[in-house]
């Protein structure tokens, strides 16, 4: 495959009523939030029939909410054809440079553990636990924006998901440390996901590349700032030392990692679809069944803006998280 080029990227979030008429409409749509600070999950709306102002709204909902989980959807009954067609109006396709994914159609990004499956027995192997936060592919010159999971089948129990706020892991800072992250930019690396994808048999379909991007980076709609930095890909900060970088990137990781109180657990459920904003999330898998289940997913991946910051303006009030 060839390199990935640049292109214009539009949120329509930009577009949408924030009253969200159409996405949630009264008396049908039944919200509840997961926690205070990030997560939604809505009933009685079924995604693959939002009109275009639906899908505007969808975008600056997930912008708001972070994450939002929509039971009983039929995402999973579509066409392949249909569900990229859907995909496509929140951005341009991504490709993913390792994953597996249904023949012919390389833009859908499967998840999948089957029963013989020993990924994560042999990750186990090495570490102590599978937590592995990240944001998708930060590698790329373009990462995603609003980014669609749905489940094909999985475990009765096991195999959830952590989502992390990082707009608000920012505003939990201090002012000054907000005011020293800006004008700091790290380098996020695809080659240690292609080496790894290669050194158990399996694909890479470009080369694999580095990107460097604002440690803190504004959402276009919403204008809020979050930390946009990951252990999985986020190699050092331009311009430090390799001490010093270090120890700055331990403390936004950990500060992510171990924020729990803005953080949301989420478990899979036959005909859910998840929809989140890679932009202002981080998220990690778990590893925590053994007993055979299959688990298997399909993300639909739209890229968005390359990511870029706002100057610091003297942000204050923001650190007890309000």
């Amino acid at each position: 495959y060839p390199p990935l080029t640049p292109f214009e990227h539009y949120d329509h979030g930009k577009d949408a009523d924030p009253a969200f008429p159409d996405l949630l409409p009264s008396g049908e749509a039944q919200v509840e939030e997961i926690t205070p600070y990030i997560g939604s999950e809505v009933r009685g709306v079924q995604l693959s029939q939002l009109t275009k102002e639906g899908k505007d709204q969808l975008a600056l909902f997930a912008a708001q909410r972070k994450v939002v989980a929509f039971r009983d959807q039929d995402f999973a009954h579509l066409p392949i054809e249909k569900a990229l067609e859907y995909g496509d109006y929140f951005g341009r396709h991504h490709i993913h440079q390792t994953s597996g994914a249904p023949k012919g159609f390389p833009e859908i990004h499967l998840v999948h553990r089957g029963a013989d499956e020993r990924a994560g027995i042999q990750f186990l192997q090495c570490h102590t636990n599978s937590v592995a936060w990240h944001s998708d592919i930060t590698f790329e010159n373009q990462p995603p924006g609003t980014t669609f999971l749905y489940m094909l089948d999985g475990p009765s129990r096991g195999g959830d998901t952590l989502f992390c706020n990082t707009a608000l892991a920012y505003k939990r800072l201090s002012p000054e440390f907000r005011r020293r992250l800006h004008g700091l930019r790290a380098v996020h690396s695809g080659h240690d996901q292609a080496e790894s994808s290669l050194a158990i048999g399996g694909i890479c379909r470009r080369d694999p590349i580095t990107s460097e991007h604002p440690v803190v980076r504004t959402h276009p709609v919403t204008g809020e700032k979050a930390i946009y930095v990951n252990p999985q890909f986020t190699r050092y900060i331009v311009g430090y030392k390799k001490e010093e970088s270090d120890f700055l990137l331990k403390f936004l990781f950990d500060h992510i990692a171990l924020s729990q109180d803005i953080q949301m657990r989420l478990k899979w459920t036959p005909g859910i679809v998840v929809v989140w904003d890679n932009r202002v999330t981080a998220h990690s898998a778990l590893y925590d069944w053994d007993d055979g289940q299959r688990r298997h997913l399909a993300r639909i991946t739209p890229q968005a803006e390359a990511p870029y910051e706002t100057p610091f303006e003297g942000e204050i009030g923001h650190e007890a998280g309000n």
